[in-house]
């Protein structure tokens, strides 16, 4: 039976929702809007990233970027990189809101000029041998799996005097430099940088347990040590697994600053973890989207919760995006050495970041 007071009830609610609109209309005008409206998107109660898992496999891609050192020159493109756009985020140049990466490809006897910029970057070696990058008047040769970085406002240039094409991953934290409208670049008056320092001197003064003797940083400057070589990070990896392993991550270990003991970069964390053949993590997630690169092995990358997840068979040089709070599981087909790097120090230095290791 039909309540007496529905009709009028009806009524009412129509005329509220209509002076809402009205309402809604005349302060939309003066550059106003309720908050009622939108808060649950604002403050959620947990997050509810657009970012989208995606695997890009470097077989796969590898002929694309090759083909693009056939239609433009390293001088020309200035840096010649197809942008690794996740598939939630296309036309934004970002993997993930706060980070870009690209696939940088340089030939023999090509030179990327000197510029510098406020973004800081990374560079992963993935393929070839022979070139180098040049970061304040030192270069380092790069060599498959070294961790390179180009801090804020250093003048760096990347040149190959081998005989093959060399591509690394670039990531950089573009996204968040834009988000502040921060971002400045330079040009170099020289195409190279002049050496100063011979190579391997950033590395005998900051990277062995010593420091010059009047040295002082704050942890919000960058890293002096500009290249973590593969073959060191692999060599720690393989010490601490003689201990017990984590349950979540396996052998894992952050790069720091050996100055400071914080991050290489103030805006970008970075990692080596080692999974032993067979072994696959329990689910973990933390609010830090992250990208993660295969350098030895392959395995299975299960993403997501329960009922909703996206898993991917990854091998080495492959690369894939695990979203902020979406639960990362890994099984590894035989040993695994696997390279990420996230935005965890700017949310860690504002005290948001969160973590949590699942059954």
């Amino acid at each position: 039976m039909m309540d007496r007071n529905e009709p009028a009830e009806k009524a009412a609610s129509a005329d509220v929702a209509a002076a809402r609109r009205a309402f809604y209309d005349r302060i939309d005008r003066l550059g106003m809007t309720p908050l009622w409206e939108v808060l649950g998107a604002l403050v959620p109660v947990q997050p509810k990233s657009p970012v989208a898992p995606v695997l890009w496999c470097y077989d796969r891609i590898r002929e694309h970027v090759m083909e693009a050192g056939r239609l433009i020159t390293a001088a020309q493109a200035e840096r010649r990189v197809l942008v690794l756009e996740n598939p939630a985020l296309r036309g934004q140049s970002c993997i993930t809101q706060s980070l870009y990466a690209g696939l940088q490809l340089i030939l023999p006897g090509e030179v990327a000029p000197a510029h510098r910029h406020t973004q800081s970057a990374l560079r992963l070696v993935l393929d070839g041998v022979g070139a180098y990058t040049a970061v304040d008047g030192e270069r380092t040769t790069m060599r498959f799996g070294d961790f390179i970085i180009t801090p804020s406002w250093t003048f760096h240039d990347h040149g190959n005097d081998g005989s093959g094409p060399v591509v690394w991953l670039d990531g950089l934290d573009i996204p968040l430099v834009r988000f502040l409208d921060a971002g400045f670049a330079e040009k170099s008056a020289a195409k190279s940088q002049a050496v100063t320092r011979p190579e391997g001197d950033s590395l005998a003064r900051y990277g062995n347990n010593l420091l010059p003797l009047d040295h002082e940083q704050t942890p919000a400057q960058p890293s002096k040590v500009f290249v973590y070589p593969f073959a060191r990070t692999r060599e720690s990896l393989l010490g601490i697994s003689k201990s017990a392993i984590d349950a979540h991550h396996g052998f894992k270990l952050r790069f720091v600053n050996p100055a400071t003991g914080h991050s290489p970069m103030p805006t970008m964390g970075t990692f080596a973890q080692r999974l032993p053949a067979g072994f696959s993590t329990r689910p973990y997630r933390s609010s830090d989207s992250s990208v993660h690169v295969c350098l030895e092995g392959g395995g299975r990358a299960t993403i997501g919760r329960p009922g909703e997840e996206t898993v991917f068979e990854f091998g080495e040089r492959d690369i894939f995006v695990v979203p902020s709070w979406h639960a990362l599981s890994l099984a590894a087909r035989q040993d695994t050495i696997v390279f990420s790097f996230s935005d965890r120090p700017v949310q860690q230095v504002l005290g948001l970041w969160r973590e949590e290791r699942l059954d």
